[in-house]
């Protein structure tokens, strides 16, 4: 489990703990440059922890950057694609997950 701080006015996580925890107050004084009516403290599962954190990066101006680079081929099979001349399969992977992730207007 994983104590998590949300601003709720725009989802983003703030802060995340997992092991030694800080009781609410420590974690209240950590962010106590938000208004604490617009804090929420919680504890998820990592599997929630994960999907709060995408669900915010596909609002945010810049997140598809960090969503695409999360499942775009990685450099070890972007180096293989070129030493085995594949390079039209690496390219479609990048635009299935351009088009998943697309880039906000």
């Amino acid at each position: 489990m994983t104590k998590i701080v949300i601003q709720k006015s725009t989802g983003q996580i703030l802060e995340s703990y997992s092991g030694i925890i800080p009781n609410d107050e420590t974690i209240i004084q950590n962010n106590s440059s938000i208004d604490v009516s617009d804090l929420e403290i919680k504890t998820v599962p990592p599997e929630e922890h994960f999907k709060i954190e995408q669900d915010y990066l596909k609002k945010s101006a810049d997140g598809y950057k960090i969503l695409r680079q999360q499942e775009y081929p990685s450099i070890q099979e972007c180096i293989h694609a070129i030493l085995d001349d594949d390079l039209t399969a690496l390219q479609a992977k990048r635009k299935i997950v351009k088009e998943k992730f697309p880039k906000p207007e």
